[in-house]
């Protein structure tokens, strides 16, 4: 079976149409049509129903999807095998994670794995959470970092680390003149997240829900660093990883609001997928490298000992 015409439904099933499969492809939209049309002759079946510029999976198409990508990341594997070039880990970090901690991992990957054979073509994508499970059930992402949402995770797993969870605010705030908060002085504040599913509004569904009862969320549509800034000035208060805002709070540009209840340290999880090939030596190699820079080793240590 030609590659192509499995490359073309796929594209059609990740864009949602013909036309915006074809941009994506680089080709003419009578070009993926005609691909499509000898897929399902050589399937003998319907694998999509064309409804005026969109398209969706027929039943076939949908057990037809998961293989069709296997098949495609195989030949890329193959391909990459007979040229003899490194293998490919495609890496997936919320934004949370990426702004201080992933950074250091990688590099530390680099420099541990010169002149061995744990090398590899590293590609990182920044994301939110919705945005990194969908990539990932997907395929295009061979490894995800993320912040463990109390989510029970299917597959291949393991917690790499801990985090400290902080509130925070701006160092004008009316809050961070106190020596103490108390949940009663919180809720007269809007509480600021980035985006529904973002790593600070998880927070408060797990940790912060006693703590915050009553407070009126703010949602910032923007980026981590969009909330930042606006935390830093006064707009509200914002509960996050310590990583996120390591930085901020060492120049002041933030300030850690000490509260009178304690916030569990919140796990950093790693989620892979299995038979990698010539990637799982970097892939193991990485996990190790993570795991030694686990932000808090003592609460690792405390938990595997539990």
């Amino acid at each position: 079976m030609d590659s192509r015409y499995l490359r073309a439904f796929v594209a059609v099933a990740d864009h949602g149409g013909i036309s915006a499969a074809a941009q994506a492809l680089g080709y003419a939209q009578s070009s993926v049509s005609a691909q499509l049309k000898r897929l399902e002759a050589d399937l003998g079946v319907s694998v999509l129903v064309r409804a005026g510029t969109g398209a969706v999976l027929t039943e076939a198409g949908v057990r037809l999807l998961p293989h069709a990508r296997e098949a495609l990341e195989l030949e890329e594997l193959m391909r990459r095998a007979a040229r003899g070039d490194r293998p490919r880990l495609r890496i997936g970090a919320q934004e949370s994670l990426a702004h201080v901690w992933m950074p250091d991992v990688l590099a530390a990957l680099e420099y541990g794995a010169a002149g061995t054979d744990a090398g590899a073509d590293i590609e990182l994508t920044v994301a939110s959470r919705r945005a990194l499970e969908q990539a990932f059930a997907a395929g295009g992402l061979d490894l995800v970092f993320q912040y463990d949402n109390g989510v029970r995770t299917l597959g291949p797993h393991a917690v790499v680390g801990h985090d400290r969870t902080v509130l925070v605010a701006g160092p004008g705030h009316p809050l961070a003149r106190q020596e103490l908060v108390t949940p009663e002085q919180m809720v007269r504040y809007d509480f600021l997240v980035a985006e529904p599913g973002c790593t600070s509004e998880m927070l408060v569904d797990r940790f912060g829900t006693d703590l915050l009862a009553g407070a009126q969320l703010a949602v910032i549509q923007g980026s981590l660093s969009a909330l930042l800034r606006l935390t830093g000035h006064g707009h509200g208060v914002s509960l996050l990883p310590e990583l996120a805002v390591a930085r901020e709070l060492r120049e002041g540009e933030l300030v850690e609001l000490r509260l009178a209840e304690r916030i569990r340290p919140v796990s950093i999880v790693a989620q892979w997928r299995p038979r990698l090939g010539p990637g799982d030596r970097t892939l193991r190699a990485l996990l190790d490298v993570a795991r030694r820079a686990d932000p808090l080793p003592e609460v690792t240590r405390a938990a595997r000992a539990s």
